[in-house]
């Protein structure tokens, strides 16, 4: 992936993180303001994601995005929220963090 699509990729990533708050928040006390923006912000993060499936595949987009979501979503739930992951909630984050690794560094391993 290029230097400019992983920025865009950032760029995503930090608009859902956003999105995922406010409707955390959302959850907590519902507000039509914090429904409207939560849904903006889903909205442009996924307008986003159209141009990086059209640059760099479903597959390689996708998979980066959901990894690095899981990982910053968890992190923010653990700290900002409070919230607490058991031990089979942990080893499910691991082991889907090697799962995407290999989906995403599959097209080059195969290359060899």
């Amino acid at each position: 992936m290029s230097p400019w699509g992983m920025l865009q990729l950032g760029g995503a990533t930090v608009i859902f993180l956003a999105a995922a708050t406010v409707a955390k928040q959302w959850a907590v006390a519902p507000h039509v303001g914090r429904i409207v923006l939560a849904l903006a912000l889903y909205s442009a993060g996924n307008l986003i994601m159209f141009k990086l499936v059209r640059d760099f595949g479903m597959a390689t987009a996708f998979s980066l995005s959901a990894i690095i979501q899981l990982v910053a979503v968890n992190l923010i739930a653990i700290i900002y929220f409070g919230e607490r992951l058991g031990v089979v909630q942990g080893a499910g984050v691991v082991l889907a963090v090697i799962a995407v690794a290999m989906i995403a560094l599959g097209p080059e391993a195969n290359a060899r």
